[in-house]
């Protein structure tokens, strides 16, 4: 069948329509003949269940949070660090406390996503939360408690730095003692929305630090490396010594500060 509409006034109609739209458009080109006009229907079907796909994973992710609210938990804070093995920085930790009803498009744990789809989805995760807060232990601290001891404090204080109490924790990984009633679940940044959300708003604030450390200590690469032992990062270790947001008790950082 040979439409009214030729096929490029037929893409542009599926261009620039909104998502809602896209089944309405379908069902009135679905039966045009048109090779042109085919491909557009197939790619706009495609798009939809790519879409409705996603809205489920997210949905998903969303299972515990909602049984523990039905068990009755009314604010429930996701939390998650960031850090752990850098030979730089801060081990970072953030605490979200969402809604039962929230839906956040493309959240995932922080290091499935791209540094920019984390820029995207921390700025959807700060609008939508209904707190967030952040904690950053420095270097001097991860010395004297040790990476065990510091991971628990940033989290711990990120969730006390809520600016509303959360009557329970959601946490990554085995248990620890976060001073609160807590779950923790294997692999929760990818399963559990909240956590997930925390995952992503500790990373892109860790790797912002990072980035500005790279400036007051340049010759590291902190923009590039955030911290971590890149071959190169541990080259420039070994050539200028350690700056002074290095790990000391971290190898091969234990020798005398240069600055």
């Amino acid at each position: 069948m040979m439409g009214t509409h030729s096929v490029s006034e037929v893409r542009l109609l599926f261009v620039t329509a909104d998502a809602a739209d896209l089944p309405d458009l379908i069902e009135k080109f679905s039966a045009d003949s048109r090779a042109g006009v085919r491909a557009l229907v197939t790619s706009a079907q495609r798009k939809l269940a790519a879409e409705e796909a996603e809205r489920d994973r997210v949905r998903l992710m969303m299972t515990l949070q909602r049984q523990l609210h039905e068990s009755g938990y009314t604010l429930i804070a996701g939390v998650d660090e960031v850090g752990r093995g850098a030979l730089a920085g801060p081990v970072s930790a953030a605490a979200v406390i969402l809604g039962a009803d929230c839906h956040i498009p493309g959240l995932d744990d922080s290091k499935r996503l791209s540094p920019s789809a984390r820029e995207v989805v921390a700025l959807r995760v700060h609008d939508a939360a209904i707190a967030v807060s952040v904690a950053h232990i420095p270097p001097d601290q991860i010395d004297a408690l040790g990476i065990g001891g510091a991971n628990t404090l940033a989290m711990r204080t990120a969730i006390q730095t809520l600016p509303v109490t959360a009557d329970h924790a959601l946490g990554d990984g085995l248990p620890v003692d976060l001073g609160m009633s807590s779950t923790f679940v294997v692999g929760g940044d990818r399963k559990c929305a909240c956590i997930a959300a925390a995952s992503v708003v500790a990373k892109v604030e860790r790797d912002r630090l990072m980035k500005e450390n790279d400036a007051l200590f340049p010759g590291y690469q902190f923009s590039i490396n955030k911290g971590y032992g890149t071959v190169e990062h541990i080259e420039a270790i070994q050539r200028i010594g350690p700056s002074p947001i290095h790990r000391l008790s971290f190898s091969p950082c234990s020798q005398d500060r240069l600055f």
